[in-house]
């Protein structure tokens, strides 16, 4: 039987190269010792997770690799979910999520994904060719407190404007905060179309993201 420390380290290893069935054995053992959920996820999942974004921006590591991390954190995540709902590990909030129209680039916006359900967000992915009118819908229908906008072309950038006009018709602008990301995207852009937030990678999407909520629910008199 491995001890709790093997067990993050195993976890952070494996995860790291995508093995997925051992993702999910060390995970049983973690709480088969009564690891807390978190701990698993926190001190092991995430730093490797983001270990991973790292070595893909050195260049070390490439998108199959990317792929197969965010499928072994994920399948772990399965489990893990429902123990982290029980814990009272509060959702910080909810986050609607797509790539845009004419787009079908969906591993970066897959592993944003992953991350902010590791930090406490509820995800709603509405996957890829996202028109703004769906997503015009989905804010109506699921009430998110953030919206995000993916788009891993610059032709498809200028989908982010589109949609956050879309927004401003339908009268819900004002109702969610918009981030935008995705490998051309830079915040100047992201400022040039009205966009609330932008974020670089996955990890720095999380942090943007509770920042974003944290400055929104302290101007709104509860």
């Amino acid at each position: 039987m491995s001890t709790p420390e093997e067990i993050l380290q195993g976890l952070y290893d494996e995860t790291l190269v995508g093995n997925a069935p051992r993702v999910l054995e060390l995970t049983e053992e973690g709480l088969s010792l009564s690891m807390e959920p978190q701990t698993l996820l926190f001190d092991a999942l995430i730093p490797s997770l983001e270990e991973v974004g790292a070595r893909f921006e050195r260049g070390d590591f490439f998108v199959p690799e990317m792929l197969i991390a965010g499928r072994a954190m994920a399948g772990a995540m399965e489990r893990l979910r429902p123990l982290l709902a029980e814990t009272g590990v509060e959702t910080v909030g909810k986050f609607l999520m797509g790539t845009v129209k004419g787009d079908v680039h969906d591993i970066g916006k897959n592993l944003v994904n992953i991350m902010l359900e590791g930090a406490g967000f509820e995800v709603i992915d509405l996957g890829v060719q996202v028109a703004p009118e769906k997503f015009v819908a989905a804010i109506e229908e699921h009430q998110p407190d953030i919206v995000g906008f993916s788009a891993f072309l610059t032709t498809t950038m200028p989908m982010f404007k589109a949609n956050i006009n879309a927004l401003e018709k339908a009268g819900i602008r004002d109702s969610v905060v918009v981030m935008v990301g995705g490998a051309p995207v830079t915040q100047e852009y992201a400022d040039a179309v009205g966009a609330d937030g932008y974020a670089a990678d996955a990890s720095a999407t999380v942090k943007k993201a509770k920042a974003l909520l944290e400055a929104r629910r302290a101007k709104v008199p509860a």
